[in-house]
């Protein structure tokens, strides 16, 4: 792979969210849930904006989970979720299909729990010849030992970790890039904490008023 291949493009990736649901959420110790769904909704607002497909899957939702949560169906409204059984999304023929129905080989995966519904689709798709990044401030363990344990297999066996604000930064690469510019702006805003802050108060006081 070429050096210049090596960031991430739009062109290049699919994003897979897995079992962002009320039931599994209860049980995450990892992280704060509130931040956790805040980093979440983020990195599927820039999914959208750099349309990168996305493939949501949940589990258990009529018996334990709950539906996709609100928040991430709001930020996703053309995006239905594929129910499974298995835990593992790639021992789901409906949803391992819709993730190899994009075309991309690079994916970038997010959700609860990381020891197990995260684990396991990534170990998968690892050994199907993916190119596997982890959105680790998107995903939650059930406390911060397991969770730290399961990104370090997983960073073991060839999955990239990463951050939701590196993935969108790294989309955009360069703010003068218009056609992407302002929906990536107003994520930053909206979800990226200080730095939000800071874009928006450049802005104002750039172009007051």
């Amino acid at each position: 792979m070429a050096a210049t291949d090596t960031l991430l493009k739009p062109d290049d990736c699919a994003t897979l969210l897995v079992d962002f649901q009320a039931g599994l959420g209860f049980g995450v110790e990892s992280a704060s849930r509130q931040v956790l769904l805040n980093n979440a909704v983020a990195l599927a607002r820039t999914a959208v904006a750099f349309k990168v497909p996305v493939v949501v899957s949940t589990s258990a939702s009529r018996v334990y989970s709950g539906p996709l949560l609100p928040a991430l169906q709001d930020a996703l409204p053309s995006v239905k979720a594929i129910e499974r059984k298995n835990m593992n999304v790639w021992e789901d023929d409906t949803a391992r299909n819709a993730v190899v129905a994009t075309g991309r080989k690079r994916l970038i995966v997010a959700g609860f729990l990381t020891e197990a519904c995260v684990s396991f689709p990534v170990l998968s798709a690892l050994a199907d010849g993916f190119d596997v990044f982890v959105v680790a401030d998107a995903c939650g363990g059930l406390t911060p030992a397991s969770h730290e344990l399961a990104l370090s297999r997983l960073e073991q066996a060839g999955a990239r970790l990463c951050s939701w604000i590196q993935v969108l930064l790294e989309f955009q690469r360069d703010w003068t890039r218009h056609a992407t510019y302002e929906a990536a702006r107003a994520i930053v805003v909206a979800n990226g904490g200080g730095y939000g802050m800071g874009l928006a108060y450049a802005r104002e006081m750039i172009h007051p008023g």
